[in-house]
């Protein structure tokens, strides 16, 4: 292959991605200037916002597994442990999503903007890399791991790397990035992991993976978020992968709010409180669509399992109503009481009605007034 043609191969792989970059002999991502317009409807939708008072995900760390690492560009400057110089980009962008933090310059923050990132960069495909990532990262501390680029095939060492993960206490949540129909990518497929789908603003998938193993939906078309390649943003991004980051925010609120719960404890919570699905598994939307605040606040019973497909998810057992016919009868001794006590309050009206009519006739010598 030609130096000319694979320039162009690299150059139509970030295009793919919503990447397109300024010139092709950059060859890599860059910033289309500082986003202001109106807050972007995923922003919106997950509505992190609100959770804020409570947690900004604050002493949580974000691995961010992608092809080019992270960039500690724009609004992630400081927030990156390991930054490295992404020419691919999607890593940058999907870390903004996470937790860049609120800025006068632009209407755009993200999910967690008191997490912090760790940057891992592993070459996209090879489940061994991925292997070795996620090992890096339980190594480097993180809470949360986000795998970006997911793999078409496992391995011994991605299932044993992500059980490691799992054991060490560490939510691990992947893209369902397979672009046919019944694919399944990895780490997403294997046990334990959070396998996201993306939405765009209709509630409509537009991810192709699909099947038992998705967990969640979140956004993944028409986004905003941190570009590599300086202190702008890119915009109008549509790729399914970046929904993962949605779901890697949320679980990091869960972990800021809730220090004491364990990572399947977290992974439940996002199972159980995410809406959309009318309680049935859908193969494109997992269980339902991305509820963070819910994820943060809602009150679970102590033991609750994540739901397994073929099973209705509930965050406990449904209430029984009874309809009330009346209040309920007294006791024979209190209604006796009672009933003595309205006669003596009768009787001492009528005693001193009769005593004043006595007066009166009395008075008059017993005539009709």
């Amino acid at each position: 292959m030609s130096r000319r043609l694979a320039g162009l191969v690299a150059v139509c792989s970030l295009c793919a991605f919503g990447f397109a970059p300024v010139a092709v002999a950059q060859q890599c991502a860059a910033p289309a200037g500082n986003y202001t317009g109106p807050v972007n409807w995923a922003q919106r939708l997950v509505g992190a916002e609100r959770v804020w008072p409570l947690t900004d995900g604050a002493g949580q760390r974000i691995a961010v597994v992608a092809p080019g690492g992270v960039e500690a560009a724009g609004q992630l400057a400081g927030r990156v442990r390991e930054a490295q110089s992404d020419c691919d980009g999607r890593g940058t962008f999907a870390a903004g999503i996470i937790a860049a933090p609120t800025d006068p310059g632009t209407t755009f923050a993200g999910i967690a903007p008191g997490s912090q990132v760790l940057s891992v960069r592993v070459p996209q495909g090879d489940p061994d890399s991925l292997a070795a990532g996620i090992t890096r990262a339980v190594e480097g501390g993180a809470t949360v791991i986000a795998v970006v680029s997911p793999s078409a095939s496992g391995s011994g060492a991605l299932s044993a790397a992500v059980r490691n993960a799992l054991s060490r206490n560490v939510v691990v949540v992947a893209s369902a990035a397979g672009d046919k129909p019944g694919t399944r990518t990895y780490p997403g497929a294997l046990p334990g992991v959070l396998a996201v789908g993306g939405i765009d603003a209709n509630g409509s998938p537009v991810s192709a993976e699909s099947g038992e193993h998705l967990s969640l939906a979140a956004p993944g078309a028409d986004l905003v978020s941190v570009s590599a390649g300086g202190r702008g943003h890119r915009w109008g991004v549509g790729a399914p992968a970046f929904a993962v980051a949605y779901v890697a925010g949320a679980a990091a609120l869960v972990r800021g709010y809730r220090t004491d719960l364990t990572a399947e404890q977290v992974r439940t919570r996002l199972l159980v409180t995410a809406g959309g699905a009318g309680g049935a598994h859908d193969p494109l939307l997992g269980w339902g669509v991305l509820d963070a605040y819910s994820a943060v606040t809602a009150e679970l019973p102590e033991g609750i399992a994540a739901p397994v497909v073929g099973e209705r998810p509930s965050a406990g057992p449904t209430p029984t109503v009874v309809i009330a016919a009346g209040p309920p009868e007294p006791p024979r001794q209190d209604r006796l009481a009672g009933a003595l006590a309205v006669l003596g309050v009768l009787a001492a009206g009528v005693a001193v009605v009769a005593t004043a009519a006595a007066r009166r006739g009395r008075a008059r010598g017993w005539r009709i007034g």
